[in-house]
C-alpha cells in the first residue's frame, strides 16, 4: 500500500500543530504567531499615533516660527526705512528753559539766563566779578504743605567740562535787586522770583544748572542750551 502524501498517517502530527497529549484533543493551530501578529497589531497602531503627534507639532512649530520670522522682518524693515520706535531704555528729554521741574517740595522754573556781566550791584553795593558774572532768573513754587526754606546757595551750574559752580552768596548776591535768592522762607502753595548769581570763568560753556529745594536733595537739572 502506498502512502498519500497529502494526508498525514494516523500517527502523523500535521505540520504546524503540536501533538495532542495522550488522551485528550487536538491541539488548535499554534498560538504563538496569533500572539506576535495581535502585539504587531498594537506596536503598529502605537508607532502610527506617535506620527500623527510628530507630523501636528512640526506643523504647530513651523506655522509659530513663521509669524516669529514675519515679524522680525518687518521690524528690520522698518529699522532700514529709518523708523524710529519707542525703547523702554530711552532717556527722556533733559527739561529746558521754561519747563516746570520739581525736587522735594519746590517747584523750579528757569525763566531767564544772563551771561557776561563784569560787575553787579551799584555803588558801595558793587562787585566786580572774578571771571564773568552770570544771572539765573527763577521762579521757585512750594508744592509741600510746609514752610520750607530756599537756599540760593545750594544750587550748582554746570559746564560743558562737568565743572560745578556755587552760587554766590555774598554781598553781590544780596545787592541784586528782587533776587530772593538768599536764605528765603516759602510757605506752602506760594511763589517768590529770584536771582542767583554765579561767577564763573569767561571761557566757561554753560550748558545746564542743578536746582535743589535743601542742601541734602538730590537735585534736578534743567538744560541752558
Amino acid at each position: 500500500m502506498h502512502s498519500n502524501p497529502g494526508h498525514p498517517g494516523p500517527h502523523q502530527v500535521p505540520y504546524g500543530q503540536v501533538a495532542p497529549p495522550p488522551g485528550g484533543p487536538a491541539a488548535p493551530y499554534p498560538r504563538r504567531p496569533a500572539v506576535a501578529r495581535r502585539r504587531g497589531g498594537r506596536l503598529t497602531a502605537v508607532l502610527t499615533g506617535v506620527a500623527v503627534l510628530l507630523v501636528l507639532g512640526v506643523v504647530g512649530v513651523l506655522s509659530g516660527g513663521g509669524d516669529g520670522i514675519a515679524a522680525d522682518r518687518s521690524a528690520s524693515a522698518g529699522a532700514a526705512a529709518g523708523e524710529s520706535r519707542p525703547s523702554g531704555g530711552a532717556n527722556p528729554r533733559t527739561p529746558g528753559i521754561g519747563d516746570v521741574v520739581r525736587d522735594g517740595r519746590f517747584a523750579f522754573k528757569v525763566t531767564k539766563v544772563r551771561k557776561g556781566l563784569s560787575r553787579v550791584g551799584e555803588g558801595l553795593a558793587a562787585s566786580t566779578a572774578q571771571g564773568q558774572y552770570v544771572l539765573v532768573h527763577v521762579t521757585v513754587k512750594n508744592i509741600g504743605d510746609e514752610a520750607q526754606v530756599f537756599h540760593g546757595s545750594s544750587q550748582k551750574l554746570i559746564d560743558a567740562k562737568g565743572r560745578r559752580f556755587d552760587a554766590d552768596s555774598g554781598t553781590a548776591a544780596v545787592s541784586l535787586k528782587d533776587s530772593n535768592a538768599f536764605l528765603t522762607t516759602i510757605n506752602p502753595g506760594n511763589s517768590v522770583k529770584g536771582i542767583l548769581l554765579f561767577d564763573v570763568p569767561k571761557d566757561a560753556v554753560l550748558t545746564a544748572i542743578e536746582l535743589h529745594d535743601s542742601p541734602f536733595s538730590g537735585g534736578v537739572t534743567v538744560a541752558l542750551r
